[in-house]
């Protein structure tokens, strides 16, 4: 084997101007590839991070049914103070949760005193909210989301531009309670905050406490429960602990899931007879919970999964210029050498070890070509890293652009170069072990 990997070497040598050519080629598609994917990687984990850290966190929690309703905001979905307060304890003892934020969200109309217009709010208690969505601060203007006070609002700097409405401004919501009443309440205008698409991107934002007195909350209900992981990649694991441990159901699931033994122990139960708002139904047993990811309650998670696709035809377009170019190479390579495989097979060289010769040359070149591209993709991206690229998403100037090379993704690249490379000898190789040696010496 090794004698006839010296060979299949020597004959990559002699042929210099295609080798580097054909390794060149092969090259070229590997830096493109990795570099493609470190980008996009690196703009999709920068997106993600902005919805998940700006907006909405890593997971939430819900009643049953609420996220399909999510554009009326219906508080009679509203979890209950026994649940919420045995889903924090439960959360806040799980070593992969960092922060757990409580909102009541609702729609409200908001006045100027001049004009009237709707408007959807979320209630927060703001240290919690912080803690769970850290860059939320980054998207206000005027004030420090964590100052902000009874009495006070941040409003959508959209909506705040329509209506003329400056810092200081005091204005008028009046909301729609769960029985039917309306109530009105005055806010001094803290700041504004920048929109982003998606559920909740064009919030205005309040204090817990407020929006309880304005809809007439008796109990501490809340409608969502926001939590942030310490590690992203813990997700689907968390989400699968929590289901299981709460009772809680997948989106669209029936009711009778999540009303096991599992669901009692976990979110415990209000009293007997609660109403809907308590979070339990009428028998008094706890309500259905839906656990949801970042990416079940976000638009953008088409875009992430577009960059993902476009990766896939990347490394797709790479198998096919190094099948295409290795093969062209072997071929033209077993049809100058018609001769020389006749020579050896005369002088006793069995086909097998022709057969071998040929591929080991096509997986040398591929070999080449994968080294290459790697080394020179972890030297582009080295060089970008010091370049400090950033760009704008939003309000958020600055952000860096830190392309990084995933050891798992360079190995399935450089590994899939060198199959391909072995596969695209194989034809070209079992040609040249089958030809007919008298044939060959004859061959002009």
């Amino acid at each position: 084997m090794m004698a006839l990997l010296a060979i299949a070497a020597r004959n990559l040598l002699r042929y210099q101007r295609r080798t580097v050519l054909t390794a060149s080629l092969i090259t070229l598609g590997v830096l493109a590839v990795l570099l493609f994917v470190s980008v996009a990687g690196s703009f999709r984990g920068m997106m993600i991070g902005q919805i998940t850290d700006a907006m909405l966190g890593h997971l939430q929690i819900h009643h049953r049914g609420y996220v399909e309703s999510t554009e009326n905001m219906p508080l009679h979905l509203n979890l209950g103070p026994d649940q919420v307060q045995a889903l924090t304890a439960r959360l806040t003892t799980m070593p992969e949760v960092e922060a757990v934020s409580a909102r009541i969200k609702f729609g409200a109309m908001l006045s100027n005193f001049t004009e009237t217009t709707s408007i959807r709010l979320t209630a927060m208690d703001p240290e919690q909210e912080l803690a769970t969505v850290p860059l939320l601060g980054g998207r206000v203007q005027g004030t420090d989301p964590r100052q902000l006070a009874r009495g006070e609002i941040l409003l959508p700097d959209v909506l705040a531009r329509g209506l003329k409405i400056n810092p200081k401004d005091t204005v008028v919501l009046v909301a729609t309670n769960r029985d039917g009443s309306v109530n009105g309440q005055t806010f001094l205008v803290a700041g504004f905050v920048e929109g982003l698409s998606g559920p909740g991107g064009r919030d205005g934002y309040l204090h817990l406490a407020d929006a309880r007195e304005l809809l007439r909350l008796e109990q501490a209900e809340i409608t969502e429960i926001a939590v942030r992981l310490k590690r992203p990649e813990h997700t689907d694991r968390v989400v699968g602990q929590l289901r299981l441990a709460l009772g809680a159901g997948k989106q669209g699931q029936g009711a009778g899931q999540g009303q096991g033994p599992g669901a009692g122990a976990g979110v415990g139960s209000g009293p007997a007879g609660a109403g809907a708002g308590s979070g339990a139904t009428p028998d008094g047993k706890p309500a259905p919970l839906e656990v949801h990811t970042w990416d079940q309650l976000s638009p953008f998670s088409t875009i992430a999964k577009m960059i993902d696709l476009l990766t896939l035809f990347v490394q797709i377009m790479l198998v096919s210029i190094v099948l295409i170019s290795v093969m062209n190479v072997m071929m033209m390579a077993v049809y100058e050498r018609v001769r020389e495989i006749g020579t050896l097979a005369a002088i006793g060289v069995r086909p097998r070890s022709i057969l071998l010769l040929f591929l080991l040359e096509g997986l040398l070149l591929g070999v080449i070509g994968a080294v290459a591209g790697v080394l020179l993709s972890y030297g582009v991206v080295g060089v970008l890293d010091l370049a400090d690229l950033t760009f704008s998403f939003g309000r958020q100037e600055g952000l860096l652009l830190t392309p990084v090379l995933d050891a798992a993704t360079v190995a399935m690249v450089g590994l899939a170069v060198v199959l391909v490379s072995a596969l695209a000898s194989l034809q070209p190789s079992i040609k040249a072990s089958r030809l007919d040696p008298i044939s060959a010496l004859r061959h002009v």
